[in-house]
């Protein structure tokens, strides 16, 4: 082996430990209101689309202009992704604005058909946008990639009719998980409205029925040996 590669490999090699030692001090930050440098950045979003590219190479994308389709797309786009990727006329939700990567306003630029599949089927790492291939056929998924076609060229008023008009969150299963989403109106607090939440319950918190209020056991009671007794 020539001083060349040796040099090289020692190089490499002293890099690889001085990486490693920054590392294991814990002074690269994971925080999400802390971008990365651009360098960093760059790297990642370009390692990102040439993967995502390549997988996406091979799919075969249906014809996306079935009227149904687009309307389930509609109803699950608004329950599963309108408060990250955003809709007509809402402006940044609290969770777009902390989410790191950001994620891409989906409201106003269509995205490749094939790509959209890929990444709404199988997710991306280390960014907050699930895998929804493991709950949806892919069926389900093409509806979703049809009507993001169309979303960036309707009016707030056209979106909110097409959702109304479709059955809601619905993909054969796991549905519950997301059932008290809805899309965001001019005065919801996701729109970013100041103060929204003082006075106001917890819409998120499901409210207690009188019947089960009604049902729920009582607190046991737990008896000292010298007789006392109290409720936990």
């Amino acid at each position: 082996m020539n001083r060349f590669v040796m040099g090289v490999m020692t190089t490499l090699a002293g890099l690889a430990a001085i990486g490693a030692g920054v590392v294991m001090t814990g002074a690269v930050s994971v925080a999400a209101d802390e971008p990365h440098s651009e360098p960093v950045h760059q790297l990642l979003a370009l390692a990102r689309s040439r993967a995502v590219g390549s997988e996406a190479a091979d799919i075969d994308v249906p014809p996306l202009d079935d009227a149904a389709g687009i309307r389930r797309g509609a109803g699950n786009y608004a329950a599963m992704c309108a408060t990250c990727h955003l809709q007509p006329g809402s402006g940044p939700t609290e969770l777009s604005a902390g989410l790191y990567p950001a994620p891409p306003d989906l409201s106003t630029a269509a995205p490749d058909p094939a790509r959209a599949f890929w990444i709404i089927k199988h997710g991306i790492k280390a960014s907050g946008m699930p895998a929804w291939g493991t709950s949806m056929s892919d069926a389900y998924l093409w509806d979703m990639v049809a009507f993001l076609q169309r979303l960036p060229a309707m009016s707030p008023e056209d979106y909110l009719a097409e959702v109304a008009a479709s059955d809601g969150h619905a993909h054969g299963g796991g549905e519950h998980m997301m059932e008290d989403h809805q899309p965001v109106a001019e005065d919801d607090h996701h729109a970013g409205a100041p103060g929204a939440h003082d006075g106001a319950a917890d819409h998120h918190a499901p409210a207690q029925s009188p019947q089960a209020a009604a049902v729920a056991p009582a607190p046991p009671t737990h008896i000292h040996p010298d007789g006392k007794r109290h409720e936990h």
